[in-house]
């Protein structure tokens, strides 16, 4: 790694330098931060993080490197990521490259040396905000009225959509599952496919009609980045798909059944991003410690007059975690039932979607 002197610019012109690893170039970004202790190369290739930059409150990141069998996507489309630590020499029997090679690459830029604990203080207590990623000798005026003049996009599940349906099937399936791509993991299609499902994968904008020409046996909606109202194409055909057959949203895809059943969604302050968020199902009354990345939640009070019923409420700070209704044999989850890694509390909700699919009614 080279000692490129770079820093970090929030609106409020606060400032924060280190050395630069991964790609030099300049980015203008939501600063963010995730909590987990493990994953960075499952964090860098979520597509969920599409122009965010992720500050890692673990200290050390870069030192098991990367290894081509644990992408969450082929092209990651993070906007940056900052660390206390940086480590370029990996110790790990699988790893092929290492994350600034992988970065680099990908035209990520990365920075490292900075005070984490402070720049999470700071994002923790005035939100989630727009920063800048530069060369340390700008000017930090020019470096505010740049952020100040930039727009965070709202075209993000476009942009990291798939652009035609592909598939992915396993032997002796049972089930056809159409998964609505707007920015999904792949341990997700490979949740699905260990469960018995073939899986064809759509992009965002797939119409109801085109599914239906399908005749899947069940549906499923992905997680990506950005704001769900954003995406109301998705939400429509929520709309036309619900009662015909069971579906099953997880993150973005729980905001947009939530819209489609009338309730709304609103932005959190900074997000919940990391793998110990403690979750109560309340039809079981247990704790599940869920991994969780999403920067918008599905508003209590809106639920009422809808036909959701919450099935999960968050314990930190009681936001609705997850969402069900019966009758059309629809539910989903904001947390990552698939998280890998992380924690496997919840990976039942996927043997839910399975009981569904054969005809019965879920739990969950």
């Amino acid at each position: 790694m080279e000692g490129l002197k770079r820093k970090i610019v929030l609106e409020n012109g606060s400032e924060y330098y280190g050395v630069g690893f991964g790609d030099r170039g300049e980015r203008i970004c939501e600063a963010v931060f995730n909590t987990s202790m493990v994953g960075y190369q499952e964090i860098v290739s979520d597509p969920s993080y599409t122009g965010q930059a992720v500050v890692m409150t673990y200290p050390i990141i870069g030192n098991y490197g990367i290894t081509d069998e644990d992408f969450e996507t082929k092209t990651p489309t993070i906007g940056a990521l900052i660390v206390r630590e940086y480590n370029d020499n990996p110790s790990n029997f699988r790893y092929t490259k290492t994350l600034s090679e992988l970065m680099l690459e990908c035209s990520v830029p990365g920075i490292a040396g900075i005070d984490t604990r402070k720049l999470t203080r700071e994002i923790r207590d005035v939100g989630s905000r727009k920063c800048l990623i530069t060369d340390a000798d700008t000017p930090t005026d020019e470096a505010v009225a740049r952020l100040k003049a930039a727009e965070l996009p709202h075209d993000l599940v476009s942009r990291v959509s798939c652009r035609k349906r592909w598939y992915s099937r396993t032997s002796n399936h049972r089930f056809n599952v159409v998964a609505i791509d707007c920015g999904m993991k792949l341990n997700i299609v490979r949740s699905l496919n260990d469960r018995g499902c073939n899986v064809t994968v759509v992009p965002y904008n797939t119409t109801a009609q085109e599914i239906e020409f399908m005749q899947p046996d069940g549906v499923f909606l992905s997680n990506g980045p950005g704001d769900p109202q954003d995406v109301p194409e998705v939400v429509e055909t929520v709309k036309a798909l619900r009662g015909k057959y069971p579906i099953f949203g997880i993150c973005l895809g729980h905001q947009v059944i939530s819209l489609a059943y009338g309730a709304e969604t609103y932005k959190l302050k900074f997000g919940h991003r990391g793998g110990n968020h403690p979750v109560r199902n309340l039809a079981t009354g247990k704790i599940e410690i869920t991994s969780q990345n999403h920067s918008y939640a599905v508003d209590n009070d809106s639920l009422a007059g809808t036909a959701l019923e919450p099935t999960h409420i968050n314990l930190l700070d009681g936001t609705i975690e997850g969402v069900a209704c019966k009758a059309d044999r629809v539910f989903s989850v904001q947390y990552h039932p698939e998280s890998a890694p992380g924690p496997q509390d919840s990976g039942y909700l996927f043997d839910e979607f399975i009981k569904l699919l054969e005809g019965g009614e879920p739990n969950a």
